[in-house]
């Protein structure tokens, strides 16, 4: 592979002729096939665990596989920003595919012909998780070069939309094809990943934009050292108020939304719920998630974006904080998912516009250093709630989370940064 886009003749078309969000076949390729593969992925997260916890009859093993993906994906994720920005992305994703296809192929085999140990699934789960860093930065990359500069807000809205529809399907579809054959999620999670690369393939626009000349002023950099590679995105990053802001609002924003709900599971359990009760509260609250995705195109066409980012941090703060003075009760739902209603179309609003402001040759880096921090950060969030928790008497544990969006909002509120955005044009 070469840094020159390739695996296509065609030319980006100019903004102005590529079609509507719905009309665009490139897009609704790339989305469609995603809609696929993020359903397998999520039937076969929620197998993995009850496949090792089958195997082994114990719960740490069964942890620890989900511990060594999590830490492959953030130990990928600068590198697949590079590289992500230095090659082709239609190639780097159809690979991704092609392996994780390979991967959960023999997996499935393994399983049904009872040679599924322990050491086979951690190795699975490493180079997938791996596979799927790199496939996800170029999928981030590739939508604005994708669809029309104005229509990238909406399409990281569908894209967040996608990601909470899979979440509801795939774990109820994974379990009962689980039920039925040990094998039968992964061979799912198989075909998913032959259908998105069916998906790629067929899409005939470049998904980045034509890389100038090295030498030229302000051009990509030639191939070098991965370390300045990262360096370069980092300087644009640091060196962009909106950027900054960015980084900063999305660490505790993410953080605070996971451990809320993480914490509210245990909480609403110690009260005496049941367990379908407690799963009901966590099916409203991911409604409330899908419903949001769905608006959030709506709203963000109804204010300017810095309103929009200010208003979203300052009502999800306050919607947190009457959750918890109902968290004893299924009542605590109603707010939470109201909370989390708010929470895609600041995604939205945010990383579409950083789309819109990076340089398409900056575009796997920067979204990459924006994940690695979003993403940690949610990560430690259910251990940050388990000592809260486990140190911190009744509702006070909880207050912590509406705090960290409330250190949102106050960013949003004084940054430059966010009070310089404009619409995308």
């Amino acid at each position: 592979m070469s840094g020159a886009p390739v695996g296509t003749t065609d030319e980006a078309p100019p903004a102005e002729r590529l079609p509507g969000l719905w009309r665009n076949r490139a897009f609704n390729l790339l989305w469609t096939g995603q809609c696929l593969s993020d359903t397998g992925s999520a039937m076969a997260d929620l197998a993995l665990p009850l496949l090792v916890f089958q195997l082994t009859g114990s719960p740490e093993q069964a942890g620890f596989v989900g511990t060594v993906g999590f830490a492959v994906t953030m130990a990928c994720r600068l590198p697949a920003g590079i590289l992500v920005d230095r090659f082709d992305r239609r190639r780097l994703m159809i690979l991704c595919d092609a392996v994780r296809l390979v991967l959960f192929t023999l997996l499935a085999c393994a399983i049904q012909a009872r040679h599924a140990h322990l050491v086979v699934i951690l190795a699975v789960v490493a180079v997938s998780a791996a596979a799927t860093a790199l496939f996800s930065t170029a999928e981030h990359a590739a939508v604005r070069s994708l669809v029309r500069t104005d229509q990238i807000v909406t399409a990281v809205a569908r894209n967040e939309a996608r990601a909470y529809g899979t979440s509801l399907a795939g774990p109820p579809l994974g379990g009962l094809l689980f039920g039925l054959g040990r094998a039968l999620p992964f061979f799912g999670n198989a075909v998913t990943f032959l259908l998105s690369l069916v998906a790629v393939s067929a899409i005939r626009r470049p998904l980045q934009q034509p890389r100038p000349p090295a030498a030229a002023p302000g051009s990509a950099p030639a191939p070098g050292t991965a370390g300045g590679a990262g360096r370069q995105g980092l300087r644009f990053v640091l060196g962009n108020p909106f950027l900054r802001a960015l980084l900063v609002i999305a660490a505790p924003l993410n953080m605070a939304f996971t451990g809320m709900i993480f914490a509210m599971t245990i909480s609403l359990r110690r009260s005496g719920l049941s367990p379908a009760l407690v799963g009901l509260v966590g099916m409203v609250v991911a409604v409330g998630g899908l419903l949001g995705a769905t608006a959030a195109p709506a709203l963000q066409r109804r204010m300017r974006l810095p309103t929009l980012i200010t208003l979203i941090c300052w009502s999800a703060a306050a919607l947190m904080a009457l959750s918890v003075l109902l968290s004893t009760s299924i009542a605590t739902a109603v707010p939470l998912a109201a909370a989390v209603f708010l929470g895609p179309t600041a995604n939205a609003a945010l990383f579409g516009y950083q789309a819109a402001v990076t340089p398409d040759h900056l575009q796997g880096r920067v979204v990459s250093l924006l994940l690695l921090a979003a993403t940690s950060t949610a990560a430690l969030a259910p251990a940050l709630a388990g000592v809260l928790l486990a140190h911190v008497a009744g509702r006070t544990a909880l207050l912590a989370f509406p705090l960290l969006v409330a250190v949102a909002a106050l960013v949003a509120t004084f940054s430059s940064g966010i009070r310089s955005m404009s619409r995308p044009s």
